[in-house]
């Protein structure tokens, strides 16, 4: 029975861990007259309660500047989230590293315009 029982919760454990998944994708836009940063990340999940982008983290030239926490993720598919970088300058390399609250996570950068 014992192992019946261990068996079950491990079977459970790797079922889960097949639908957790990080993000598939991030789509960087900046906006230099504004200083907007916008990031729409790509994470297809059930239930945006429970399996959602939880944190979104933001740096300039690799030094972290926004951490921010989500508790709910926007939709079933994407989590859009901008922000305000001004102290971005011309030749600046902004990256966004979107977390999974189950697995993984994702970053990608952007390049500001000289």
């Amino acid at each position: 029975m014992r192992k019946i029982a261990i068996v079950l919760v491990l079977s459970l454990f790797i079922c889960s861990a097949a639908y957790a998944h990080p993000p598939s994708d991030i789509k960087l836009t900046y906006v230099p007259k504004t200083k907007i940063l916008t990031a729409i990340i790509m994470h297809n999940v059930k239930d945006v309660k429970k399996h959602l982008i939880n944190k979104v983290d933001v740096s300039i030239n690799g030094r972290e500047v926004i951490s921010h926490a989500i508790s709910q993720q926007d939709n079933l598919m994407t989590q859009t989230v901008s922000y305000l970088i001004p102290d971005a300058k011309p030749g600046d390399v902004l990256s966004a590293e979107a977390y999974c609250n189950l697995s993984g996570k994702l970053s990608k950068e952007i390049k500001t315009q000289k």
